[in-house]
């Protein structure tokens, strides 16, 4: 679903009814949902502004990482539209962005500081008693326990600049040595692909590629759901491409798609290296590419050898007559791009599948070109962000924390002793889960993010969080499901309400700007950060951090020869009125005088981050899904996103009733109708969903969607994650949220009087 400010209606709509929903062919492919301005309630359209003046700022959703023109009146934001000469979107939004103002008026809102008293109630005090308590408590739990008791869990949902200031504040000040952030349980697959097949975390591609391809190949990816704006960009594509789809659901994407590989699920690795042995078996090799350009050709050769194709189809529940097509579009394209997200990311062996992606494009020489790619489309508004500047398994501005080197250099650009710099990293976001469990982790600091819902196994981690002996978690609402668990509570501005930078999924640095004040007494993140560094005594440390464009200098210090390098940028103004700025853009690209183009992709000279500049082909034993179905629970579950007005734990999106009328707001498990059948089950059934972990109820919605023995749940209800699997990437940690078994029972209406 997108919105274009194209289609403004002749006469003036009224502005707050429910939206209209129009059915519209976009081109031979597929349709679309499309909401049109003046329809939606919060925006206006350009003839009935009134307001003062607009400015750009990014979107605070996705990893997309939209303009919106904010419409402003006496210097506050009274509505929104898409920007039109932003070079992301174009003038596209979908429903979430255009909603992204109504979320903030919420009677939920965190507006001043709770502590838990000593009667288990949740009672409002003044920010002086919430620093106090704050630092009292965790300094308490560090004496009683030891330093490395205390760990915090971050997000990609906060700006670059507070992020940075939390990583900093919390190891190099506070000593807390166990941090990891929410983009391990949706980037962190890929982060560890590129490291170490490119030599640094280096998604290559910039959207324009989406436009630019005659071949483009998903894999666990639904972009016409998870990404609209994204699937907009492909459906501008002039080159009428072939569109091949790899997903044991026939997704959105799916049915929009030229071919559709159907495959049985967590085959996702062997019918990679299938393909690749056969992209060199009919000689669609770039030679010279990959004997100029990588290295371990004749390992992976002899590897992907062993995976026959016939073979793999019938494990896969495939045909070869339609592998070999695809096969044959990958091979005979000129430009080819791949693409993958959660469905990859989220998987016991998701850092092997991600590279046997990246294998294909080096292998076929489809990098560095437009067009082309190994291209991991990101989930948060700023995973990038977080990955290269929260500070938890990463040193500052992705260094290392092992090399002293990196250290000396992270050091003098935050003006800080080296000593303060830890030499190891950080445990992962299991271990710390693990580290409460076995006693070793007694407070922790959850900031923006909502593990009670979202983490795997869900009964067992909110047990867990009971144990803690102090437990903040800093939120612009107070009413998520780890709230619940807090000890104290910190009340934080929200998108919209406080400034810094988010990157998205191509490495595009855009603004966050303010243009509404916090509600009661939220403060910005940012803000909260300084306030506890003061009154943990560690000011003159972190004088200079006097704001985030402050922070940002800092960072820009950090980067100096990094691949992600960004000395060049000249400030806020520059990335605003560049509509964004991609890295890398260091000083010496900017001593040239000009402004940075707006579509830039890397490797265009066949030079990786590797020492001799050699990408690497990197391959793996497959492993066996962890649950496999079996008699007792006898279905596969897959989870993944739901519609395109969910956004994650729908913390914000529960709160617009626009949003809200565009989704099922029960939860909902789709089931093959031969399945259905099996169990006695109808369409709209009340259904018990149960695992080994736990159970949920669901409506059955019976659709041809999910195959026989498969079911699917969106991820957005709290109840998903009851059922789901412990069980994780042994080379990213990532969680396995994709696969476990379960069974399905239905509810009879005396059962759920």
């Amino acid at each position: 679903m997108s919105i274009s400010t194209d289609e403004v209606p002749s006469e003036r709509e009224k502005r707050f009814q429910l939206p209209t929903l129009l059915q519209r062919r976009t081109g031979p492919m597929t349709r679309e949902l499309v909401l049109h301005p003046g329809e939606h309630g919060l925006g206006m359209t350009h003839d009935s502004m009134s307001a003062d003046t607009t400015t750009t700022a990014t979107c605070g959703y996705c990893a997309t990482g939209c303009g919106l023109r904010l419409h402003l009146k006496d210097g506050e934001a009274v509505g929104l539209t898409p920007e039109t000469n932003y070079p992301v979107n174009l003038g596209m939004a979908c429903p979430k962005g255009w909603e992204a103002l109504r979320v903030l008026d919420s009677a939920e809102r965190a507006t001043q500081p709770l502590l838990r008293d000593s009667g288990g109630e949740l009672t409002p005090i003044t920010w002086d008693d919430a620093l106090t308590s704050f630092c009292e408590g965790m300094k308490s739990v560090q004496a009683k326990h030891g330093a490395e008791s205390v760990a915090f869990l971050s997000t990609g949902q906060i700006a670059c600049e507070e992020m940075a200031f939390l990583g900093a504040l919390a190891r190099f000040g506070m000593g807390i040595r166990h941090c990891d952030g929410n983009t391990r349980q949706c980037m962190a697959t890929a982060v560890t692909a590129y490291k170490e097949s490119f030599g640094f975390d280096a998604p290559p591609y910039t959207y324009d590629d989406f436009e630019q391809s005659d071949c483009m190949v998903f894999i666990g990816a639904n972009p016409c759901i998870g990404h609209p704006i994204m699937w907009e960009r492909v459906l501008r594509n002039p080159n009428n491409p072939e569109i091949i789809v790899i997903d044991p659901r026939r997704t959105e994407t799916a049915a929009a798609a030229t071919q559709h590989l159907q495959l049985q699920p967590k085959n996702d690795l062997p019918l990679l290296y299938a393909i690749a042995n056969e992209l060199i078996r009919r000689d669609y090799v770039d030679h010279d590419f990959v004997q100029n350009h990588t290295h371990g050709f004749e390992s992976l050769r002899d590897h992907v050898s062993t995976f026959e194709l016939e073979s793999v189809c019938q494990n896969a529940g495939l045909s070869v007559d339609a592998v070999s097509q695809a096969i044959e579009s990958i091979g005979r394209g000129n430009a080819v791009s791949l693409w993958w997200t959660m469905g990859v990311n989220q998987s016991y062996q998701g850092t092997r599948t991600a590279q046997a992606i990246i294998n294909i494009a080096l292998l076929t020489g489809n990098i560095g070109r437009p067009g082309t790619g190994a291209n991991s489309i990101t989930g948060q508004c700023n995973a990038m962000g977080s990955r290269l500047w929260s500070n938890t398994t990463n040193l500052f501005g992705h260094h290392s924390f092992e090399s002293d080197a990196d250290r000396a250099k992270v050091a003098e650009a935050l003006d800080i002793p080296v000593e303060r710099i830890p030499t190891t990293t950080s445990w992962k976001y299991n271990r710390i889960i693990e580290g409460i469990r076995n006693g070793e982790i007694k407070g922790l600091w959850v900031v923006a993010t909502n593990p009670a819902h979202s983490w795997i196994d869900q009964g067992d981690v909110r047990e867990l969080f009971d144990q803690l002996d102090f437990l903040v978690v800093q939120d612009m609402y107070q009413t998520t499901e780890t709230c619940a668990h807090a000890d104290l509570i910190l009340p934080s501005a929200g998108w919209g309400e406080k400034e810094g930078t988010f990157i998205n999924s191509e490495r595009r640095y855009g603004l966050l700007k303010k243009v509404r004040h916090a509600p009661g007494q939220a403060l910005a993140d940012f803000q909260i950060f300084r306030g506890i560094a003061h009154r943990w005594g560690l000011g003159d440390m972190f004088a200079e951090w006097t704001s985030p464009e402050a922070a940002f200098r800092i960072m820009q210090r950090a980067s100096r020869n990094q691949p992600s390098d960004i000395t060049g940028i000249d400030g806020y103004e520059q990335i605003d009125r560049c509509g964004g700025i991609q890295w890398p853009w260091s000083q010496e690209q900017a001593d040239g005088g000009f402004e940075p183009e707006q579509q830039r992709r890397l490797f265009a000279d066949g030079h990786f981050f590797h020492d001799d500049q050699r990408a690497r082909l990197i391959v793996d034993d497959i492993d066996l899904m962890p649950e496999p179905a079996d008699e007792d629970f006898p279905i596969v579950l897959l989870t993944g996103r739901g519609t395109v007005s969910q956004w994650h734990t729908q913390t914000r999106t529960r709160q617009s009733p626009l949003l809200r009328s565009l989704y099922p707001n029960q939860p909902y498990i789709e089931m093959n109708p031969r399945d259905g059948d099996a169990l006695g089950i109808d369409h709209g059934d009340l259904v018990r969903v149960q695992s080994r972990r736990g159970e949920a109820e669901a409506t059955a919605c019976l659709t041809h969607s999910v195959q026989s023995g498969q079911a699917f749940m969106p991820m957005h209800y709290d109840c998903t994650n009851r059922l789901t699997l412990s069980h994780f990437d042994p080379h990213s940690g990532q969680p396995s949220y994709k696969d476990c078994a379960v069974r399905i029972v239905p509810v009879l209406s005396s059962d759920h009087v």
